[in-house]
């Protein structure tokens, strides 16, 4: 593949992400929740069970500071709680609230909208051969915003 392909793929790849968590984030407040896309990553990693605050800086690749200031900020919203940990007498347990749940399921919503857009366009195979190509090279690991 020449450079200028590669870039271009680089391109389109870069922007499509883009627009999908865009539409993601639009989605989820078009049926009446307020946040930003760094909440669906924080959230990924408290479904089902929780995480400590500590396991969600690692999951998010941030300091547990900032970990601890987007908890609080999730708490605030009602989006989440914090628990004492079945486990640890000394750590706290950060889970989603019946809110969090419920726009956890609006993100979902407005992924499967977007993806059904892309269908619209490229037919359903071509989605799916899309799917499959991308999980065959995307990293294994947790999904994060990058900083």
């Amino acid at each position: 593949m020449q450079n200028s392909e590669a870039l271009a793929l680089t391109a389109a790849l870069l922007a499509a992400a883009g627009d999908l968590t865009r539409r993601i984030s639009d989605g989820v407040e078009a049926r009446g929740f307020e946040g930003r896309p760094a909440y669906g990553f924080a959230f990924a990693r408290l479904a089902p069970d929780g995480a400590t605050v500590t396991e969600l800086a690692a999951h998010l690749g941030v300091t547990k500071q900032a970990a601890s200031q987007l908890v609080d900020e999730l708490v605030r919203k009602g989006y989440v709680e914090r628990r004492p940990h079945p486990g640890d007498a000394r750590a706290r347990l950060v889970v989603l609230t019946g809110r969090g749940w419920e726009c956890t399921r609006a993100a979902e919503e407005a992924a499967a909208e977007a993806v059904r857009a892309w269908a619209e366009v490229l037919g359903e195979g071509e989605v799916r051969a899309l799917r499959d190509g991308l999980a065959r090279i995307a990293p294994y690991g947790p999904l994060r915003p990058l900083w």
